[in-house]
């Protein structure tokens, strides 16, 4: 199974060449305003890309997609695409789950604090994950962002971390971190930050394709 992974588009989709592959999967931040219209026209071209399956999470920009879920549900729907709300599907004997949800900053979409709110959408990521795609990153794990004073500052959540732990997942796919993009192998999995854009909002990278191997029982290899 290939797997061809995207994040932080920001609206601006069509500039990104895809190559083959057969699941399609976009990390969040499918909008540049979170607006209705936004949303309805990524789903429609993401659903008319050549891949068996399309899978995809919300992002802290895609405002819309967490103030009306069931309009965005069926526009997903509409379009063949598989939109992961703190839920999974099944495919082709591999196991995925997706969340949008990041740690609080500001007032953007999909945040939670802390602690018992944010540790209530982890808890729910199911022991048999394969492949777990999250908006956003773990802590201390290509989760870096350089602020105005050029110090370094880890933003990921902790709480994601402890239970992707416990789960083991083969990969997690994640974005939101531009400047973070990057694989880590650590903890028997692979960290992936799977961002498009750049720290100034460009599209700059190719989309990441990963080869993702099960046997006929579903087992992983």
């Amino acid at each position: 199974m290939k797997l061809v992974c995207i994040s932080d588009t920001h609206g601006d989709h069509e500039q990104v060449v895809l190559p083959a592959g057969d699941v399609l999967i976009h990390a969040g931040d499918l909008t540049g305003h979170g607006t209705r219209d936004e949303t309805l026209a990524f789903m429609e071209w993401f659903g008319r890309q050549a891949f068996r399956h399309k899978l995809c999470v919300a992002g802290n920009h895609d405002t819309f997609m967490e103030s009306d879920p069931v309009a965005a549900a069926r526009f997903a729907q509409d379009n063949g695409v598989h939109l992961l709300n703190d839920s999974g599907c099944h495919l082709d004997g591999v196991s995925f789950w997706g969340s949008p949800i990041t740690p609080r900053f500001l007032d953007w979409s999909f945040m939670r604090d802390p602690g018992a709110p944010i540790e209530a959408h982890w808890n729910l990521i199911p022991k048999d994950t394969d492949v777990l795609i999250t908006h956003g990153p773990p802590h201390g794990i290509l989760d870096q962002v350089q602020r105005e004073d050029m110090a370094l500052e880890h933003t990921g959540c902790p709480s994601l971390l402890r239970r992707i732990r416990e789960v083991s997942p083969l990969l997690h796919l994640f974005g939101h971190i531009h400047e973070a993009r990057g694989r880590v192998d650590a903890d028997n999995l692979s960290y992936i930050n799977v961002a498009t854009m750049n720290k100034g909002y460009c599209i700059e990278h190719e989309p990441v394709s990963i080869e993702l191997s099960v046997n006929k029982s579903g087992e992983r290899v």
